[in-house]
């Protein structure tokens, strides 16, 4: 076989048992059809016995595990990059009295670990379009700790940036899982404060951050501001706005009879409280 070098380095293609594996995987998505536009996404037990989750993309499909570290690896024993710099970084804080002076987190460095949060980016898509909520929580709020961690550490604004400017879609997603475990309960009230809560986080990270003026284009704004009309339209009505309902109806009818009985049935409401 021709050698083909490679950035300094000579690699050859060996003759070994792959030559005789097949590797196509035709087969596989001619039964399952690529969805444009759409989170095409399934969930299933391997023969390990560990649960898997397959993405179809246009070009074949992803999989990846449901729990740790999505395709499985432990990068220098550890069960993510970032925990692995996380270690790194305790043992910096032990050997200079707890402080962090002088940790930084190289160009490389800031970038494998976009790379990993790619992955849990990829799983926490599939895991909502599945409705697993509380595990789309779980990778959400762990990616925000990775986005933390770099903007603190990173040697430059810039290379902070490179992760953070992704955070308010990261807070989307991690606002509407929230939310939309609330609505599984009917808490309506609760999915509400949740959106509302998310919306101002996000807020105010444009506020703060060197990019302020995207603001007024934020797609996830204007997203979670939309569904958050949906949601109050849809709840239902407490005893208390019923009957304030019914009383303004009734002065609008002139019907000062009812009116009155309702009225009644306020103070009686209030009073209970």
């Amino acid at each position: 076989m021709n050698p083909f070098p490679i950035a300094g380095l000579t690699c050859r293609a060996t003759p070994s048992i792959f030559e005789r594996m097949d590797f196509d995987i035709s087969h596989l998505l001619e039964k399952w059809e690529y969805q444009p536009g759409q989170v095409v996404v399934r969930k299933f037990t391997a023969k390990d016995g560990k649960e898997k989750i397959q993405l179809r993309v246009d070009l074949g499909m992803l999989q990846m595990n449901t729990e740790g570290r999505p395709d499985g690896k432990r990068p220098f024993g550890h069960t993510s990059l970032f925990e692995y710099y996380q270690a790194r970084l305790h043992k910096h804080l032990a050997a200079h009295h707890g402080s962090d002076e002088g940790f930084r987190l190289k160009p490389e460095e800031c970038a494998r670990l976009q790379l990993e949060a790619l992955q849990y980016h990829h799983r926490y898509i599939c895991l909502l379009q599945l409705e697993d909520y509380p595990a789309v929580v779980r990778d959400t709020e762990r990616n925000l700790a990775v986005f933390a961690f770099v903007g603190k550490h990173a040697e430059s604004a810039d290379l902070a940036w490179s992760l953070q400017q992704f955070q308010p879609q990261l807070m989307m997603i991690l606002t509407r899982a929230r939310a939309a475990q609330a609505l599984q309960s009917d808490d309506y009230t609760i999915a509400i404060q949740q959106i509302e809560e998310g919306l101002e986080k996000i807020r105010a990270f444009y506020r703060q951050s060197p990019r302020s003026e995207f603001l007024e284009q934020s797609g996830e704004v204007h997203s979670l501001e939309t569904w958050l009309e949906e949601i109050r339209a849809k709840r239902p009505l407490s005893r208390r706005e019923m009957l304030e309902q019914a009383l303004s109806e009734a002065v609008t009818r002139e019907d000062y009879e009812k009116a009155a009985q309702v009225r009644d049935e306020l103070r009686n409401l209030k009073s209970a409280d």
